[in-house]
This record gives structure tokens, C-alpha cells and sequence, in this order.
């Protein structure tokens, strides 16, 4: 027992600075080997959001576009643990997390461009299959007989407790409506049934529709709280600044302890938000059967972009609605930052966005649940894996997840060592991949 305690508290010291500084080298490599990328071909990725790369190359039957897996990866990264997250970051770390939240999503664009770009780069040498993401460029690395089942065992682990973790988070939102938890628990579970059971096509076309509501819903509601507390906008960013900056802090005891925890909740939250570095959107875009790489990597850039737009957006709602300290945490610290503007209608709106959150990632979850079986399996038990995950849905709805927050911290830190080893090692090939694109390609047209 002993042994075990001491296990644990060694895991989580190494998921505390260590894993966070790796993942901050690995950004800052890449930013540096591929010559800043996330700003080179910032306004190009734009371009390629309306004007997207073909869907797949000839002969290869594709289950998306890479415009809809683009739309599937925010799905994943705009779920419950985004929003929980930069409310958890702001209570644990005060208002200077956010200034990292956003430091941190800037560092790992180019990893999202890199894990991306190896998936399309190995999946267009396949001919039959559109399998792909670390699960086979892993396979090209130095121990990667080894490492590539490794991570593979850990992606499923982590969709099925991610799973249950979004429909918990679903569940209690939908506790403010005063319904029985089994009656959303059963609602859930004939939902996932449908969508699982329809194939690629069905989890295409849900994502399709759902991406764009919430996203409509989170701008203009959080677009009124700013604009309500306009006055307090400059003192809440400056405010920001001086507790993730601050000399004085960085040198004053205390103070220098809480910059301290601004860095750490920050980034730590910024890359869970995200799931930039653990290969979802890696599993996600080797579906359009691309054979560009290069521009597969450059749109799922914005991604990364967009989810830390939102955490900020959302923390500087906080923060400039005066509501950071107040003691609360994860959806009622959300909640009440919008009580400030909307009243008791604050409840239903962070409630709605919940549930669309939450929906959106366990759409999108299984698919990437099932590629990543297949690519373990050759194909064979795929029914029932799909009825495991339908019931881990179901099973999350009504249980107290707490404990198994634990075993998605530690999914994550394994899938996130492994994925950004398997980075590292391959980048000589992404840089020759996007200098030979350079030559034949001009962003600024």
C-alpha cells in the first residue's frame, strides 16, 4: 500500500514540471525548425479553411474531408474539460494562468502542424486504408515495435474514461433542469447507439451541425459579457499581465509562488484544452486519405488557435466580471460570470454550452475510439467495442468520476511522452516535407 502511495506521488510530480517543460521544448523546437510557422502561414491557413485541399487522393475511399476532420478536432478540443479547465486554471493559478493558457497554445501550433502533417505524410503511402495518426508513424521511430501499441492501448483508455467524463459533465449540467440523471443517462446512451452505429458518415454529418451551434453560442454570449464590462476590460488584462509578469511577484516570496502557479495551471489546462501533442487530430485527419501533408498540417493549426482563443476569451470573462476570486470553481465559476450580465438565465446558457460541448467530443471520440481499435485489431470486434464505448457513456452519466480523473491525467502524460518522442524524432522528415512545399507553393497568394 505504501509502495502504491509513493507511486502516485511520483507520477504526479513528473506530471507537474517535467512533462509541462517537455512539451514546452518540444513546442519551441519545432517553432524553431520550422521557422515560426504558426505565423508564416497563419493567414494562409484561413485560406485553406474556405478554399480546403482536395478530399483524398485517387483510388482511396476517404471517410472525411480534411475541412470536416478539421471540424471533428475542435469538437474534441471544445469539450467539458475546456470549460471546467480554464475555470479550475483561474481558481488554482489566479488570472495570470490565462496570459500562459495563451502563451502556451502559440508554442504548440507547430506541434499540432507536426503530428498532423506525419499522420497524412505515412497515411498517403498506405493504398487500401485511411488508418493512420501515431498509431503508424510511431511505427517508423526507434523503439516504435514497442511505443506504438503502447500508445494505442493509452488512446483507448483515454476515450473510454474521456468518455464517461463528458457525459458526467452532461449529466450535472442537465441536473439544473431538474431531470432524473437516469432519464439522461438513457438519452445519452440511444444517442452514442445512433451516431456510433450510422458509421463515419453519421459522425461526419452530427459534427457538421453541432461544431457550428456551439461556437455561435459561446462568441455571442461571452461577445455580450465583454462588451457589458467594457469599462473593466483594461484593468482585468492588465491585471493579467501583472500576476503572470510581474518583477515584483517573480521576486517577493509569496507572490513569486503564485506566478509560479499561473505558469504551471496556465499551461498544464492549455494543453489538455487543446489535446495538442496527444494525437487526436492526428487519428482524425489521416481519414481523408490526403496526400498534402503540408496543408492537412497548416489548417489543423488553427485548431489548436481556436480552442486557445476560447479559453482566454472565456477567462477574460471572468476576470473582467470581477468574479475570479470569489471561491468557486470549474461550471459555477463560469456560471456566475455570466449571472453578472444575464441573470438567472446564466444557469441555462453555461448548462446549454455544456451539453453541446459534451456532445460534440463523445461524437468525435468515437470515431478516433474506433480507428484506433482497428489499427490494433486488423478490423475484427468492432461491434462489440462500440457497445463498451456506448456504455461507458451511459456508466458516466451516473457515476462519480472523480477517480478516474486521475487515470485520464495519466493516459494523457503517457500518450503526450510517447507522441512528441515520435515528433522529435521524425521532424527532419516534416522539415523537408515543408521545404520542398515552399518551393512550389507561395502563402501569400
Amino acid at each position: 500500500m505504501l509502495l502504491f502511495h509513493n507511486l502516485q506521488i511520483l507520477l504526479y510530480a513528473l506530471m507537474g514540471w517535467p512533462l509541462i517543460l517537455y512539451v514546452i521544448s518540444t513546442g519551441i523546437i519545432c517553432t524553431i525548425a520550422l521557422k515560426g510557422i504558426q505565423l508564416h502561414y497563419f493567414a494562409y491557413a484561413w485560406k485553406l479553411i474556405f478554399f480546403p485541399p482536395k478530399q483524398a487522393a485517387p483510388g482511396i475511399k476517404a471517410d472525411m474531408t480534411p475541412l470536416q476532420a478539421f471540424i471533428n478536432t475542435l469538437s474534441t478540443n471544445l469539450g467539458n474539460g475546456l470549460l471546467a479547465g480554464v475555470a479550475t486554471a483561474l481558481y488554482a493559478g489566479g488570472p495570470g494562468a490565462a496570459i500562459w493558457m495563451l502563451i502556451i497554445g502559440f508554442i504548440l501550433m507547430p506541434v499540432r502542424f507536426a503530428e498532423v502533417h506525419l499522420s497524412v505524410l505515412f497515411g498517403s503511402k498506405k493504398k487500401s486504408s485511411t488508418i493512420g495518426g501515431p498509431m503508424l508513424y510511431l511505427q517508423s521511430i526507434a523503439g516504435g515495435a514497442f511505443l506504438a501499441p503502447i500508445y494505442t492501448a493509452l488512446c483507448l483508455i483515454f476515450m473510454f474514461v474521456g468518455s464517461a467524463i463528458q457525459s458526467n459533465s452532461i449529466r450535472i449540467s442537465v441536473d439544473n433542469w431538474q431531470i432524473n440523471p437516469w432519464v439522461t443517462a438513457t438519452v445519452l446512451l440511444l444517442f452514442i447507439l445512433y451516431v456510433t452505429f450510422g458509421g463515419a458518415a453519421r459522425i461526419v454529418k452530427i459534427s457538421d451541425s453541432i461544431v457550428p451551434i456551439k461556437i455561435i453560442v459561446f462568441f455571442a454570449s461571452t461577445s455580450i459579457i465583454l462588451l457589458y464590462h467594457a469599462s473593466s476590460l483594461i484593468p482585468a488584462l492588465k491585471l493579467m499581465m501583472s500576476a503572470a509578469f510581474s518583477p515584483l511577484a517573480a521576486m517577493g516570496g509569496m507572490l513569486g509562488f503564485s506566478v509560479q502557479q499561473a505558469m504551471r495551471f496556465g499551461i498544464s489546462r492549455s494543453i489538455l484544452a487543446s489535446e495538442t501533442g496527444l494525437g487526436t487530430a492526428a487519428i482524425l485527419f489521416s481519414a481523408t486519405g490526403s496526400k498534402e501533408p503540408e496543408k492537412d498540417g497548416i489548417i489543423a493549426m488553427l485548431s489548436t488557435f481556436i480552442s486557445t482563443l476560447v479559453c482566454f476569451i472565456l477567462a477574460l470573462c471572468i476576470v473582467a466580471s470581477g468574479v475570479w476570486d470569489n471561491g468557486m470553481t470549474s461550471t459555477t465559476l463560469i456560471i456566475a460570470s455570466f449571472s453578472t450580465v444575464f441573470g438567472w438565465l446564466a444557469g441555462w446558457i453555461v448548462s446549454f454550452l455544456s451539453i453541446a460541448f459534451g456532445i460534440g467530443a463523445l461524437v468525435s471520440y468515437s470515431y478516433i475510439i474506433k480507428e484506433a481499435w482497428i489499427s490494433i485489431s486488423r478490423g475484427k470486434f468492432i461491434q462489440p467495442l462500440t457497445i463498451m464505448y456506448c456504455l461507458c457513456v451511459f456508466t458516466g452519466a451516473l457515476i462519480d468520476v472523480n477517480l478516474i480523473f486521475t487515470i485520464v491525467d495519466y493516459t494523457n502524460a503517457g500518450m503526450l511522452i510517447i507522441n512528441l518522442f515520435g515528433i522529435l524524432y521524425l521532424l527532419p522528415k516534416i522539415v523537408q516535407g515543408l521545404a520542398h512545399f515552399e518551393k512550389n507553393n507561395d502563402p501569400s497568394t
